[in-house]
């Protein structure tokens, strides 16, 4: 190997030696990037990859949080929906129960003194449903009176509701009916009467409101108007389901209201 020579300066010492580049420098790729006083200089790019993956990781969470909430809500949904209609079949059948009752009562006064029951009642009157729903009954028969009084409609012809019907829905028939449903069935004077007395029947006319819970906190409620007819035969079918009208053609077109006399109030609530 040639020997290697060195000039000195003027000053008589050796020039200093140029650094040698880095093993990281020569081992990895780098990018230029502008330093300062404007002069091109070069930056290490690792990590890059980790953050990349970290970025892709939260995009991929979020996108898989959303699809569970958006499952988790169209199940409570359906839940939901399945209860409502559950309730409201329930409040129709308990209906259509107790009107099978009202025909072995002779004097319907002696529904509205609250002497005469259905004969389906079942249990106490407080329960508590599966999801812990409780329900008393009196109070609830209390709450719909209370509900009646303020509205004030009829005046001194307000029905006095009276506690007619209630049970699990379940013990209806003799067999059992899959359901968690709880029924409740009031009974009171038609209040289109005149007579200003709420415990005498004198047209032959009272109103059923039906009341159920189910699963997930589902209530639905259903009124009805009964009229007496003069034949005990009542023909097939759904009466609730089907409406006043044809119940009134099937009581001979009895006039429910008192003649001359239209509607006051007309709620429908589901």
């Amino acid at each position: 190997m040639a020997p290697r020579h060195f000039c000195q300066n003027d000053s008589g010492s050796l020039p200093p030696r140029r650094p040698r580049r880095s093993a990281l420098r020569r081992g990895l790729a780098v990018a230029p990037a502008v330093a300062r006083g404007g002069k091109v200089g070069w930056r290490n790019e690792r990590g890059v990859a980790l953050i990349i993956v970290l970025l892709s990781t939260m995009l991929l969470t979020a996108l898989a949080v959303s699809l569970v909430l958006l499952t988790s809500s169209e199940t409570l949904l359906t839940a939901n929906y399945r209860n409502a209609h559950d309730a409201l079949y329930a409040a129709d059948a308990a209906v259509e129960r107790v009107v099978q009752d009202l025909l072995t009562v002779p004097q319907w006064n002696d529904l509205l003194s609250g002497g005469v029951k259905s004969s389906f009642v079942e249990g106490n009157t407080s329960t508590t449903l599966a999801d812990g729903t409780s329900i008393d009954v009196d109070l609830e028969c209390a709450r719909v009176q209370t509900e009646t009084n303020n509205l004030h409609v009829w005046g001194a012809n307000d029905p006095v509701w009276r506690v007619y019907s209630y049970g699990p829905m379940a013990n209806m028939l003799p067999d059992g009916i899959q359901t968690d449903a709880y029924v409740m069935v009031l009974i009171g004077d038609d209040p289109s009467e005149s007579d200003g007395n709420p415990l005498a029947d004198t047209n032959g006319v009272l109103t059923l409101h039906a009341e159920a819970w189910g699963s997930g906190g589902a209530r639905k409620v259903v009124e009805v108007t009964v009229a007496r007819t003069s034949s005990t035969e009542i023909e097939r079918g759904y009466i609730a389901q089907r409406g006043q009208e044809e119940w009134n053609q099937r009581a001979r077109k009895a006039a429910v209201q008192t003649p001359g006399k239209a509607l006051t109030e007309m709620k429908m609530n589901l």
